[in-house]
């Protein structure tokens, strides 16, 4: 489809400069970042995960900005079908189109102009979420905490699916706004059943909330629920923004971006200057599911101990349960933060760790560098063990990843037997559940564990 859309919702008029940067094919330009996202986001409900197909796909599908009297607008050029009906764009995907318009500008226009933020320390990365999330309206003072991060797989059973309808409809029923990687399976479940739940309770102002950043987009483009959209730069300014912003996380079941964001979350809890702030965190799913939470449960113990494994609570098939725990602790965050003085909006309290705020970049010798023993802090283990998972999603969806490991092999992952063993063992039963990737193809592993 060819077509030429004006703004909706936001980023009505550019300057000259943001014009020039996103029509600059260089690596200096904005271009190519901003045709990744916009491929992706137009993109919506084609079932790939495989970014790299994906933009060979489309590989003459094209975005360029004109400007008019009365500001911008765009030119596409062979653009999915999908994203049109009768010819007209659909209005969800309208909006998301412009959200990851107005982040990338703003981005670049933060990190370049502005001498506020230093992204070698952890004030100034943390500083800098705050201000992308700000710009895009995701910030909402004078409103009690009432946003629950639903973490889980993109590839997922139906029944699975179901499941995360039913809590998110139980948190929709109770007044919970949703916020999710923003893509299909456990991240638009909880939304679904959400919005239903609203519906019924006449409440017109649900939040569904979807972050995500480039490298993962096209894998997981937003799904059309979504009514808040915004893109960080990378993955772990991501995370920090979920943790940030959300009150309570529930964890459904899922891959290595799950194992990567629950071991995100847990070292982050697991650091000693946050060991009494209050952060409920439910790792739900129905009783077909008891098994892989059991797995899940004994590799955290065995990996990072017990005083990780105090920091969740397992709920198993019951999601009225998980919607009432969840509330609970949600009101417990509220009372501390008054007593705190911290914002509802934005958890400020929250101490993170730089290592986990630094971008990780899996190459095969950063992969295999990383120190996955047990002489240093179980925090920092978290931390390392963390980028293990994130290389493993690079090389499974991600177009740079994918491309690393056609051209030199799987990456390799070394350290200590006592934790590769129950790593290795975790892996291989994502891939034998199917977790990896969405069903239709045999799954190459893109690692290989090296005792």
């Amino acid at each position: 489809m060819n077509a030429r859309v004006t703004p909706e919702g936001t980023m009505e008029v550019l300057s000259r400069h943001e014009v020039s940067l996103l029509k600059d094919r260089s690596k200096k330009g904005l271009y190519d970042l901003f045709r990744q996202c916009a491929l992706a986001v137009l993109n919506c409900g084609n079932e790939s995960d495989d970014s790299k197909s994906i933009m060979e796909e489309y590989k003459d599908f094209d975005i360029k900005l004109v400007n008019q009297p009365r500001g911008i607008k765009l030119q596409i050029t062979n653009a999915p079908s999908s994203a049109f009906v009768d010819g007209e764009m659909i209005k969800g995907i309208k909006e998301h189109l412009f959200s990851a318009l107005r982040d990338i500008v703003h981005a670049n226009s933060v990190l370049v102009k502005s001498s506020e933020f230093d992204l070698n320390s952890s004030d100034g990365v943390t500083n800098f979420i705050f201000h992308q999330l700000r710009n895009a309206q995701i910030l909402e003072a004078g409103t009690q905490p009432n946003i629950v991060v639903c973490w889980g797989g993109h590839s997922i059973s139906r029944m699975e699916y179901n499941f995360t309808k039913k809590v998110g409809h139980e948190l929709g029923l109770r007044g919970l706004n949703i916020c999710t990687g923003c893509g299909p399976g456990a991240m638009k479940g909880p939304m679904k059943g959400a919005t239903i739940a609203h519906s019924k309770q006449r409440n017109c102002n649900g939040r569904y909330i979807g972050i995500s950043e480039p490298g993962i987009i096209a894998a997981e483009s937003p799904n059309p629920i979504v009514n808040e959209l915004t893109i960080l730069p990378d993955i772990e300014k991501r995370l920090e923004a979920f943790v940030r912003i959300g009150h309570g996380i529930i964890i459904f079941p899922g891959g290595v971006g799950t194992a990567e964001e629950i071991l995100y979350l847990l070292g982050i809890l697991l650091h000693p200057a946050n060991q009494k702030l209050p952060f409920p965190v439910i790792f739900a799913g129905s009783k077909e599911n008891e098994s892989y939470f059991k797995m899940i449960d004994r590799f955290i113990g065995g990996a990072l101990g017990e005083e990780a494994q105090k920091r969740y609570k397992i709920i198993i098939d019951d999601p009225v349960s998980v919607a009432k725990e969840i509330k609970t602790g949600i009101e417990e965050v509220a009372q501390y933060r008054r007593v705190h003085r911290d914002a509802y909006y934005f958890n400020w309290l929250l101490k993170i760790d730089p290592l986990f705020q630094q971008p990780f970049q899996p190459t095969h010798e950063n992969m295999a560098n990383l120190q996955l023993h047990r002489e240093q802090p179980v925090h920092i283990l978290a931390a390392n063990l963390r980028r293990a998972f994130s290389g493993i999603v690079a090389g499974n969806v991600k177009d740079d990843g994918i491309r690393r490991v056609e051209k030199f092999g799987p990456f390799e992952i070394h350290g200590d037997k006592t934790i590769l063993d129950p790593l290795e063992g975790l892996l291989e039963s994502f891939i034998h559940e199917n977790r990896m990737k969405l069903p239709g193809k045999v799954y190459t592993p893109s690692y290989r564990i090296v005792n």
